[in-house]
């Protein structure tokens, strides 16, 4: 199947229960400005870019979203709603992070909102977040674009390609993930732009 467009991805979502029955639950937490992000959104294009008939297992999926008033026990206030998200779906394994604070996690600058957390995440194809607006239509969040998602290439978000601490933090990264185990089409680069080989990965 050929994706092109913000829309095909959209399309693809809405024609998925599953990632439908994901997003509808998070929507009940009516948390401020939340997204589901990361491999959520990923996985499925890529699986469906690969012609794959099963879903690959997700080992987590990312609820964020954004509150400055609930910083205090930010944690424990997470905690909290991932086990409300459990009690709505108990087989999903669900992540929630309040970006309001993760900044400090990865000694950033304080971010002014969801989206522009996903900004800062390791990989362009990674820095995706699904919402529902009013009406339960998915909105899909991509700062960087979906063009190297759609070519099945992984490559740093600005961040991760500039500053030398961090090009190292996404450098283990990829290797840790042996994404291409998964996915063989992938084609994956260095922080510094070279095409990684395939025995890399070994």
């Amino acid at each position: 199947m050929k994706l092109n467009s913000v829309e095909d991805i959209l399309s693809l979502v809405q024609e998925d229960e599953w990632m439908m029955e994901v997003l509808r639950a998070a929507q009940l937490l009516r948390l401020p400005d939340w997204w589901i992000s990361a491999g959520f959104v990923r996985a499925k294009v890529w699986d469906t870019l690969h012609g794959f008939a099963e879903r690959t297992p997700l080992p987590d999926v990312d609820v964020v979203y954004f509150d400055r008033s609930q910083l205090e026990n930010a944690e424990a206030v997470e905690k909290e709603l991932e086990q409300k998200l459990r009690g709505l779906n108990g087989t999903v394994p669900w992540s929630v992070k309040n970006e309001a604070r993760m900044h400090e996690v990865n000694d950033l600058p304080p971010f002014g909102s969801t989206v522009e957390a996903i900004s800062h995440f390791t990989e362009t194809a990674t820095a995706l977040g699904l919402t529902l607006d009013e009406e339960g239509r998915p909105i899909l969040a991509a700062p960087w674009g979906i063009e190297d998602l759609l070519r099945l290439e992984v490559r740093p978000t600005p961040l991760y390609r500039e500053n030398e601490e961090y090009q190292a933090i996404y450098n283990r990264r990829i290797m840790k993930k042996k994404w291409k185990n998964s996915w063989p089409q992938l084609q994956i680069y260095s922080a510094t732009g070279e095409l990684l080989e395939e025995e890399s990965f070994q």
